[in-house]
């Protein structure tokens, strides 16, 4: 057993530690068992740092059962379980606050539409019971050293958006906030996250079964919004990270935020001082993260319901976005709110080639090969009035004339083209792999091309003598 689990399990339990403590026992015995262990020999950087405040706290006294004054502030009370005992902060929203752009009014309609990420093959539940989770963890990996010492959910109850945040004094609380999530989460139909599909519900189920509850089971339908804010946003923004996505599209300053990277350093803070006043800005750092998890859900759902272009989702302003969202819309199941976008993607006075070529290989795969054209012969265009130009859509089109209308003149000059564009975007000294074999393959249509043209040229000669 790893030393890191082995002091998790010795403070599992506050009377025993406190036994122990009054014992003098528990300094050298936590002392010892750091580097000891097959498992231990793996832990590095942010869980030695962890084991190290774990460290700390065992030989500090702590009174589970009142709060000093130094909490007032962060507006905490204790909560009691046949468990233990944990932290819990509580804030109200009436349904008419806004954050950002959004009312959290609109989630109460929003919400309807987001079972649009319901698998096709689940059943249909007939209503949605929306979970925002969001954690701040000792670390970013998720394996058994970081630990969730705070969870924050929020969720709708009547006319109230609720912020529940809970947090652990110390490891030894771990146990009864998780059997608090136990019975609550199960109440829920959909958890939504920022990332959640990869760190925070591993994270959070793994802290499950390490304190014993094994049987627990709770399997809602979750959506992770980061994967739509990529699909949508990603060449668009410079990142699509929860805190630039807020600021460029949803209308959400920060002001004075405490960065999530530090939550960490300032929590093992907290576990060597016992001063819980740095911890306020944690708090109000994952308030906000809930709220605009919340505000980012509301625009999601405003895109499924068909709302875009009206007053609270604006039409994308550039054709990458419009694009975007038409093709996320599409991949949803909402085929009807895409087309408008595609058109005014098609129309946009300010294309960019890789998006008119995108939208062109959906026109072909549906056989719109009309619109299809019309793309990349903007996309040609664009291309021979930039400094660096790519020619994805000279192959498209020569490959369309080619066997489509049976122009071959004018599919070998776009091939021609393409070879020239090539040749200057792949120099000599960068033929390897895949770029050689473009060119390879460019040289042999070029080289098919002239061939059918020499022999019809050839075939209508010998027409003519006869």
């Amino acid at each position: 057993m790893s030393g890191l689990r082995d002091r998790l399990l010795r403070l599992k339990n506050a009377q025993v530690a406190q036994e122990e403590r009054q014992a003098g026992m528990v300094a050298h015995a936590e002392s010892s068992v750091i580097a000891e262990g097959e498992e231990g020999a793996l832990m590095h950087g942010e869980e030695q740092a962890h084991a190290a405040a774990v460290g700390a706290v065992s030989d500090a006294a702590v009174d589970d059962d009142t709060l000093s004054s130094e909490w007032d502030e962060l507006g905490v009370r204790i909560v009691q379980s046949t468990e233990g005992a944990f932290l819990v902060r509580e804030s109200r929203y009436p349904l008419s606050h806004k954050h950002g752009i959004h009312e959290l009014t609109e989630l109460s309609e929003a919400q309807n539409h987001l079972d649009a990420f319901r698998k096709p093959d689940s059943a249909e539940l007939g209503y949605t019971n929306l979970l925002f989770l969001d954690l701040e963890t000792t670390g970013l990996g998720v394996g058994a050293g970081n630990v969730p010492f705070m969870v924050g959910l929020a969720y709708l109850q009547d006319d109230v958006f609720i912020v529940e945040q809970m947090l652990i004094r110390h490891p030894a609380e771990e146990r009864a906030m998780i059997g608090y999530l136990c019975n609550l989460l199960p109440s829920f139909t959909h958890l939504v996250t920022y990332n959640g599909r990869t760190f925070d519900w591993p994270v959070l189920y793994n802290r499950f079964i390490l304190n014993g509850f094994r049987t627990f089971k709770w399997e809602p339908i979750h959506i992770d919004l980061l994967h739509p804010s990529r699909s949508v946003w990603r060449n668009t923004l410079v990142s699509c990270r929860l805190s630039h996505v807020e600021e460029e599209r949803l209308g959400i300053t920060r002001l004075d935020d405490v960065p999530g990277s530090l939550a960490p350093a300032i929590y093992f803070q907290y576990l060597a001082d016992r001063k819980p006043e740095p911890l306020l800005g944690v708090f109000q750092h994952n308030e906000i993260d809930m709220l605009s998890l919340a505000a980012l859900a509301i625009r999601f759902g405003h895109l499924l319901g068909g709302r875009i272009g009206t007053g609270t989702v604006p039409m994308p302003e550039e054709a990458e976005e419009l694009l975007r969202t038409g093709l996320w819309l599409e991949k949803m199941g909402k085929s009807d709110l895409a087309e408008p976008l595609y058109a005014a993607a098609a129309e946009h006075p300010r294309p960019t080639p890789k998006g008119l070529c995108l939208l062109a290989e959906r026109d072909k795969k549906c056989g719109n090969w009309q619109r299809a054209v019309v793309l990349w012969q903007k996309a040609v265009d664009e291309a021979a009035q930039a400094a660096w130009p790519d020619y994805e859509a000279h192959i498209e089109l020569a490959m369309y004339y080619e066997h489509k209308t049976k122009q071959l003149d004018e599919a070998l000059d776009l091939a021609e083209t393409a070879f020239s564009i090539a040749q200057r975007r792949l120099p000599g000294s960068r033929l390897k792999g895949n770029r050689r074999t473009e060119l390879d393959l460019l040289r042999k249509r070029i080289d098919r091309l002239r061939l059918k043209i020499n022999k019809i040229s050839e075939a209508s000669r010998r027409s003519g003598h006869s």
